[in-house]
């Protein structure tokens, strides 16, 4: 868990010293399989938007441009390597032998609508780009439907932290700093995930 929270607060401090450079980065990366939980960053730049720190639709956008790019990186590593590749080295990312068939399983079942599916349900995004790029989904397929699920994903985090921070007199008396609220709920959602893969291993 302390790898996880410096992780996270490593990305908190980014957004905060480079605005909208460090959305994108940690974005970028969270979509390549890194594990930044954009349940963190988002509903925090959403926050800062609110204080006029940043802009409330360059976040949704930024952050929808970073997901596309490290989303892209990842098709084209599962698209080289293939099943095979997951196979060997998903376990390192947290990727269990069930989560790569569910996922083929919906690309059977619901063709490229699987890339929009996949983007807005948490523990299965970050990964998704691989398993459809070993999957063979067209790019043109792949590329639009990610596009579409990242931004909605998006804007839904980005908006729950500029509503919180909306109400920031009343949360303020039970969360010292919002960030802490945000870090303890990533942690658990986080663990979880954990608990589940090595439960399954």
């Amino acid at each position: 868990m302390s790898i996880i929270e410096k992780i996270i607060t490593w990305a908190l401090a980014l957004i905060i010293k480079f605005g909208y450079g460090g959305i994108f980065l940690t974005m970028s990366l969270e979509s390549a399989a890194i594990p930044i939980p954009s349940e963190v960053v988002l509903p925090f730049s959403g926050f800062l938007s609110f204080s006029a720190q940043l802009n409330f639709w360059w976040v949704v956008i930024i952050a929808t441009l970073a997901n596309i790019t490290g989303a892209i990186i990842t098709y084209y590593i599962g698209l080289g390597g293939g099943r095979p590749l997951l196979e060997r080295y998903g376990r390192y990312i947290l990727i269990h032998q069930d989560d790569i068939e569910k996922v083929e399983n919906w690309l059977g079942r619901y063709g490229g609508r699987t890339a929009l599916l996949v983007r807005v349900l948490p523990g299965v995004r970050t990964f998704s780009s691989l398993v459809l790029g070993a999957g063979r989904l067209k790019f043109n397929k792949f590329f639009w439907y990610t596009l579409l699920g990242s931004f909605l994903w998006n804007l839904a985090l980005a908006y729950v932290g500029f509503v919180a921070g909306k109400n920031w007199d009343f949360l303020q008396p039970y969360f010292r700093r919002f960030e802490m609220a945000i870090l303890v709920l990533a942690v658990v959602i986080i663990a979880i995930l954990i608990y589940k893969h090595i439960k399954r291993k």
